[in-house]
């Protein structure tokens, strides 16, 4: 049984929670709501339905029995690789440098 439901929890709806869901599927809770009246050991939870990719695809209120309820671990977030931290004569090396190659030109009117 699940106990201290909280809103973000991602939880398996099967029939061990109701007999009326016969392919079990996955929620994400938003809220228990509270204000309803159940009987002992139901309750009604106010979720968004997830497909296989755990994008929302319905909003639901569903009557369940606790009992039924399975909480899923999700596994922890993937981070995305840092970018490698550049060192700061790194990056004063790539700035561009003055082209000292050339002549200055010449205007007219002044000897070169």
């Amino acid at each position: 049984m699940v106990t201290g439901l909280k809103a973000g929890d991602l939880l398996q709806i099967d029939r061990t929670a109701s007999v009326q869901f016969l392919t079990p599927f996955r929620i994400r809770l938003i809220k228990v709501l509270t204000d309803r009246i159940t009987y002992d050991g139901w309750v009604w939870l106010e979720a968004y339905q997830l497909d296989d990719r755990d994008e929302a695809v319905a909003r639901r209120e569903l009557f369940v029995r606790k009992e039924g309820l399975r909480l899923l671990v999700e596994p922890p977030p993937q981070r995305r690789p840092a970018a490698p931290r550049r060192r700061a004569n790194q990056a004063a090396h790539r700035r561009r440098q003055p082209d000292t190659s050339r002549k200055p030109s010449s205007t007219p009117g002044q000897p070169t």
